[in-house]
Formats: structure tokens, sequence, C-alpha cells
């Protein structure tokens, strides 16, 4: 009778950790809906809640924004790989006279923490579009 139950019980937890395994194709758009419904959105028809000297950077398109307290939060998608992104956003906050506070490129994600016009905040680039598209976050707020 123990056996039966032993077997019972480390059937059970098998089960259970194989429910709680890897994921499919679409793991990391089950992941972030919120990145989903940027990346399939439309273009913004007004101006983006940005800084007026903000680098719009070529190959982006922003679709979504909204206030959230006193941060502004615009997003959207861009047109390529993660890598150029991340190096495009980085060189046009340079380029625009930003000051770029911190970078980092990983395998699927990106951050690129700026400050200017008074303002700072983050440009965040995840691989959770597909299709050829990053997904792009961008946070402002006051200094």
């Amino acid at each position: 009778m123990r056996q039966a139950a032993l077997v019972c019980v480390l059937a059970a937890v098998g089960l259970a950790l194989a429910g709680c395994g890897g994921g499919g194709d679409n793991e990391s758009e089950a992941a972030n809906p919120q990145a989903k419904a940027a990346c399939e959105g439309s273009a913004l028809s007004g101006t983006p809640n940005l800084p007026a000297s903000f680098p719009m950077v070529e190959e982006t398109t922003l679709t979504k924004q909204s206030t959230q307290g006193p941060t502004e939060v615009v997003e959207g998608y861009w047109d390529g790989d993660l890598k150029e992104a991340h190096d495009e956003y980085v060189k046009e906050f340079k380029a625009a006279g930003y000051q770029v506070l911190f970078e980092e490129l990983e395998d699927h994600d990106s951050e690129v923490s700026w400050k200017g016009e008074g303002r700072t905040g983050q440009v965040a680039l995840r691989d959770d579009c597909g299709g050829g598209k990053i997904y792009v976050r961008i946070t402002n707020r006051p200094a």
C-alpha cells in the first residue's frame, strides 16, 4: 500500500513540474500583452509627449502614449534588430546633446537611460514583438 501511495505522489509531482515547463513560440507574446498591443498598433496621429529636442530615431514607429503620475510613457516598435536599435538610440541621444546616464545591451533586451531638457528617462527595447520588430518603451519625467 505504501508503494502505491508513493508512486501516486511522485506521479503528481512529475505532472506539476511538467506543467511549469518552458514555453513554445508564443512565450514572449503571452508574457507581455502590452508589447504586443504597441507592436501591432497604428502610428500616433499627434505629437508624442516627449521633450521638444527628443531624438526621433528613424525606423521607430510610436503607437501608444499615456501619463502615469509625473511620468510620460510612449510605446511603439523599431523595424530591425535589437543591437541596431540600441546603437542608434545611443548615437542619437549623444547627437541631440542628451547625456546617456547608463546603457546596457543583452540578448533579448536593452536599456538606455538619458537626461536632457530638464527631464530624465529610459528607452527600454525588448525582443517581444516578433516579425523583425523590437518593442520600444520610452519613459520621461521631470529631472
